[in-house]
């Protein structure tokens, strides 16, 4: 699992309610809003250079599957808890690792509690910003936790359970 110190993030958010500009193209590691995306995607998002990596925040009430054409021109996805007690976006990163084949890098913001580190893990998600208030040496210790789970998970279906030998 990937932690991201914000203030080292080399992605940059392209400000809420600015649009990229008609003409221009958002520069290489440029996070837009859903709506920004879906703006320069209406204007030719196809035309975007090969190489540019851009990233979309999505929040949790929005349906993933309708980015489906788009995964393969993005580069990061970003799920949005509102609520450290709002799990909308487990399944909105189950959705896009399961069903739609998602590989790029899937990252949880917004009220992410260490807590909530090993189910985020299970259901897909690569990367987390943790609140500001969660410290990392509990996040890295939450993660070893639980080291073994009786059922599959989005990225090895297969149980991970220990068998112990039992004597005869």
């Amino acid at each position: 699992m990937k932690f991201v110190d914000p203030t080292l993030d080399p992605w940059r958010a392209l400000p809420e309610g600015e649009a990229v500009a008609e003409g221009a193209e958002p520069g290489d590691l440029t996070l837009l809003s859903l709506a920004q995306w879906e703006a320069l995607r209406a204007r030719g998002a196809d035309r975007l250079p090969a190489g540019a990596r851009l990233g979309v925040r999505v929040p949790n009430d929005a349906d993933v599957e309708a980015l489906r054409a788009d995964l393969p021109r993005l580069t990061l996805l970003v799920l949005d808890f509102p609520k450290w007690t709002d799990g909308r976006a487990y399944s909105q990163a189950r959705t896009l690792r399961a069903r739609l084949g998602w590989r790029g890098e899937l990252r949880a913001a917004g009220q992410v509690l260490v807590d909530m580190l090993p189910l985020l893990q299970r259901t897909g998600f690569d990367a987390v910003q943790l609140r500001p208030d969660q410290r990392l040496d509990s996040a890295e210790r939450a993660l070893r936790f639980f080291a073994d789970h009786y059922q599959g998970d989005v990225l090895d279906p297969r149980p991970r359970f220990r068998r112990e030998a039992v004597a005869v």
